[in-house]
């Protein structure tokens, strides 16, 4: 298989795991049309519940920022075989 898809892929999967880990605690309060998200400054402990839209932004931030971390590592090493 390719290197540069091979580590794309593991570079998206290693980014969303250390976002999904690293996600700050927050809390959403939705009443009607108004919705209040509340940040905190550490990371979110392991209870169960949906994520907030502001933990998804963190952890597609970090899957995106290790796909583009994997891929350039695939062009780097496919550039040297060449």
């Amino acid at each position: 298989m390719n290197a540069k898809i091979v580590l794309l892929v593991v570079g998206l999967l290693a980014g969303g795991l250390v976002g999904y880990v690293t996600r700050p605690e927050a809390a959403e309060i939705k009443i009607g049309p108004l919705s209040v998200e509340v940040q905190g400054d550490r990371p979110a402990g392991t209870r169960g519940g949906e994520l907030t839209s502001g933990q998804t932004q963190h952890v597609a931030l970090f899957a995106g920022i290790g796909a583009l971390i994997g891929f350039g590592l695939g062009l780097a090493t496919d550039r040297r075989r060449a």
